[in-house]
């Protein structure tokens, strides 16, 4: 059974940085790899795509409003992705989620713009104050 958990959420001043983790288990590898990404959700708004990475080419996809801000990186070795998240704005707060597609890739970005079919995490606070 896939398992996908998240760490690494908090609390911190518009401006400053995070970094969410994120680890895929309970799968047998291909040489495919995984599309694994981020979501977020902040209270009132629609679940939106923020980050994702095909972890076998390594090609990177992001929304605009955090291009050039977050920068999403694997650890193939761990079956890990991490979401660098900086010059934080309170805009930025929200639930975030990590998502996997096991033994597939991103479909061009794609997934990003689908909430179905993904393996996902528990969720991750973050909280960005003004």
């Amino acid at each position: 059974q896939v398992q996908v958990v998240e760490s690494g959420g908090g609390s911190v001043q518009a401006g400053g940085s995070l970094r969410l983790s994120c680890a895929a288990s309970g799968y047998t590898s291909t040489h495919f790899g995984n599309c694994m990404g981020w979501f977020r959700q902040a209270p009132g708004k629609e679940r939106e795509g923020v980050a994702a990475i095909s972890t076998g080419p390594g090609r990177t996809f992001y929304r605009d409003s955090v291009r050039g801000r977050f920068t999403i990186s694997k650890d193939n070795a761990d079956n890990a992705v991490y979401l660098q998240m900086n010059s934080l704005t309170p805009e930025d707060t929200a639930m975030y989620y990590c998502a996997a597609d096991i033994n597939t890739d991103c479909s061009g970005g794609a997934f990003l713009s689908s909430l179905g079919g993904h393996y996902w995490g528990q969720g991750t606070q973050v909280t960005v104050s003004s």
